[in-house]
């Protein structure tokens, strides 16, 4: 449903100037819709979001993609944000994130580390404590597709970062 929800909005965003991060259906009733969106540069105001959230309830009472009652939410992605797409990992390399997978790759789900970009479809994260036989840090190719959520950690390097954003659109 989350799918059907960001294909029938992302347009909409798109023609207000920003990009969807994340849709996220929660709870039960009444249920939460959550959106995060930003700009391409990364920013976003509380004033946007309130014309995202007046542009979208439009087109979401006329789609009516969710049966039942809901409360629209309409957020930026913050500072320790969801990284979903190829960009947010290559924008983010550097920066340490914690990421879960769908299905276990070499017997384990999670990995936390420094983003260290893409490469092709595959997010390299090096693994601080894992090392080769040569005892060099791990840097492990996780397949985009199989990532079931990832998310940035806050450290003081994040935080300078938001910092230097006035709109703390990190």
């Amino acid at each position: 449903m989350e799918e059907q929800i960001a294909h029938i909005i992302e347009p909409v965003l798109a023609d207000l100037g920003f990009d969807l991060v994340q849709v996220r259906l929660m709870g039960t009733q009444p249920k939460t819709l959550q959106i995060m969106a930003e700009r391409p540069d990364g920013t976003i105001s509380i004033d946007d979001c309130a014309d995202i959230s007046r542009a979208l309830s439009a087109v979401l009472d006329v789609e009516d993609p969710i049966p039942g009652e809901y409360n629209l939410e309409v957020s930026s992605p913050g500072i320790a944000r969801p990284l979903v797409r190829a960009r947010d990992f290559e924008r983010f390399a550097g920066h340490v994130a914690k990421i879960e997978l769908k299905d276990p790759i070499e017997g384990r789900r999670r990995f936390k580390g420094t983003l260290d970009g893409m490469e092709e479809d595959h997010v390299l994260i090096a693994v601080e404590g894992d090392v080769d036989e040569n005892g060099n840090e791990m840097v492990y190719g996780l397949p985009l597709s199989q990532i079931a959520e990832a998310r940035l950690v806050m450290t003081d390097e994040l935080l300078a970062m938001a910092g230097a954003n006035d709109n703390n659109g990190v």
